[in-house]
This record gives C-alpha cells, structure tokens and sequence, in this order.
C-alpha cells in the first residue's frame, strides 16, 4: 500500500507514546510506502520543527529517508489544483495522483473537497478510518 501521509498527521504519528505511533511502526518495518516530494519534506521540517523542536524534526526526517520504503518523487510535472481553499494541501494531492499512490491520510478539512471530485480520483482517509480499514483487510 502506497500513502501520503499529511504534515498533520505526521506530527501525530511521530512520537512513541502516541496511541498512532502503529503507523509510524507499520511504516519502518516496510509495510507502507510513503511518498515525499520535496516540497512535502520542506513542510514537515518546518511544522515539526516548530511543534516540537528543529533536532526533533530532523532525526524523524533522517529516520524517514533512510528507510527504502519512502519514495522520494521529483519532480511532479502537473498540478491538479483541486483544492482551491489551501492551495498547499495541493502539493499531497499531485504527489497522490503522480505516485499512484492509494489514499492520502489526513485530518484537514480542506482534502474533504476531493470526495465530490470525479477525476483525478484521490481518496482521503484520516489516521482512525486507514486503521480500521487494514484491520478489515488483514
């Protein structure tokens, strides 16, 4: 399963006591792909850095990087633009399209657009619907 994780719900997943972190897990034992885009990356760095603190944001950036299961996709030649209330949730929208990727998962409420938009078809999930939905794959 390919995913797009938004800054978010990264900030959720990232800590070890959080009762997200199974993603986090899922994630580093290859599980799940994640997508990054540069972009994406420069957004997690600052947001984590600023919730948490600049060496934090960093070691989860490393961590991330290292782990063959995150794909790295540069550059993304075509923008949708398919959420015009913030334009910077488009740039987890493009990389979902471009990567072929399954689902977005977030809690922003602006990626709620994409469910009354038939093509290109992006599917949004936040951190509680992804779980009980590999629960009932499993």
């Amino acid at each position: 399963m390919r995913l797009l994780l938004d800054t978010n719900c990264l900030l959720m997943i990232a800590p070890k006591k959080s009762k997200h972190h199974w993603l986090m897990d899922l994630i580093k034992t290859g599980a799940i792909e994640i997508v990054v885009t540069t972009e994406i990356l420069e957004e997690y760095e600052e947001i984590l850095g600023n919730f948490y603190s600049p060496e934090y944001a960093e070691l989860i950036l490393k961590a991330l990087l290292n782990l063959p299961n995150v794909i790295r996709l540069n550059p993304i030649y075509y923008q949708w633009n398919l959420i015009e209330d913030d334009y910077d949730d488009n740039k987890f929208v493009d990389a979902c399209v471009a990567s072929n990727a399954n689902l977005i998962i977030t809690y922003d409420k602006h990626f709620q657009i994409l469910a009354k938009i038939p093509f290109p078809k992006v599917l949004c999930q936040n951190l509680d619907e992804f779980k009980v939905s590999i629960e009932n794959f499993q």
